[in-house]
């Protein structure tokens, strides 16, 4: 069985968004384990915050599927270089658009650069997230509140309305909501109402897109080991990171690369409107 980092871990704070260099110990996407069986083969697809995380693991592993991969991303130039190289040393292609999703105007060209790329898009992974962390509802400025909608939600929803067209019967859309969204953590307030939001977007969606073959499931990770963590938390919160659940540490990203894979493949042709949690043994209502 492999032995996975447990807490305690180091002190380690960082300005968001976070790096996944600076990070100790360094995340695990599956860089050297993860094996792919075609199960993607030929596919097209798009991920927000592709990056660093679960976007990373989920792009590493798309592309060792068989899978042409877009990756949308802020701003973090070097993570996204990192994320290229692994999509392009398993023979796919890779094409990184940086900039700001909660734009409406962006999620369009991020769209329209799938479509000159690749000529459509068969999957699309809503994953970018933002989150901070306050004590009280009087710390929370409205523009927080609106920057994390709109990332977090808003973005969702300008993106699949702009790749619908460009989709065709058996594409999938894949949303990430979280654990929060049925216990939500009180310090993240504004985060955790976006998953809750996240995961009834999911369900209506999925009832919208189903006559026309596209599939729509959302995956609600617990603890995940990302640059999110040291970069968004208070110091005491990142030492004693995952010990909560019952495993007692933090998933690594590559753990959750699988699941996005099986709801993006055609095995799972009958699986829509569900959400798979990924919580490291905490049950989800």
């Amino acid at each position: 069985m492999e032995s996975f980092p447990k807490p305690p871990f180091p002190d380690q704070p960082q300005p968001m968004p976070g790096s996944t260099n600076a990070m100790n110990p360094r995340p695990d996407h599956g860089e050297t384990s993860y094996k792919g069986s075609g199960r993607l083969e030929g596919k097209k697809a798009i991920i927000t915050g592709g990056d660093s995380g679960i976007g990373r693991a989920v792009a590493l592993a798309y592309a060792r599927e068989g899978a042409d991969v877009l990756i949308s991303y802020l701003d973090e130039e070097e993570d996204a270089a990192e994320t290229r190289q692994l999509i392009e040393e398993a023979g796919r292609k890779a094409v990184l658009v940086p900039g700001n999703i909660g734009d409406a105007a962006h999620c369009k060209r991020i769209v329209e650069r799938a479509v000159k790329a690749f000529g459509r898009v068969d999957i699309l992974v809503n994953n970018a997230a933002h989150q901070a962390t306050f004590n009280d509802p009087e710390e929370i400025s409205d523009e927080e509140w609106e920057k994390t909608f709109q990332v977090n939600i808003h973005a969702m929803f300008y993106l699949t309305k702009a790749v619908l067209p460009h989709m065709r019967e058996g594409s999938a859309i894949i949303n990430t909501t979280s654990v929060n969204a049925d216990t939500p953590t009180p310090q993240l307030l504004a985060y955790a109402t976006t998953k809750g939001a996240i995961q009834n977007y999911t369900g209506g969606l999925a009832q919208m897109l189903a006559e026309r073959g596209i599939r729509v499931n959302c995956v609600a990770p617990g603890p995940i080991w990302t640059p999110l963590i040291p970069s968004t938390m208070p110091a005491e919160k990142v030492k004693q990171f995952g010990s909560q659940v019952p495993m007692k540490r933090p998933g690594q990203p590559k753990e959750l690369a699988p699941v996005y894979v099986m709801l993006a493949s055609d095995e799972s042709s009958y699986v829509s409107g569900a959400t798979v949690a990924v919580t490291g043994g905490k049950p989800i209502l």
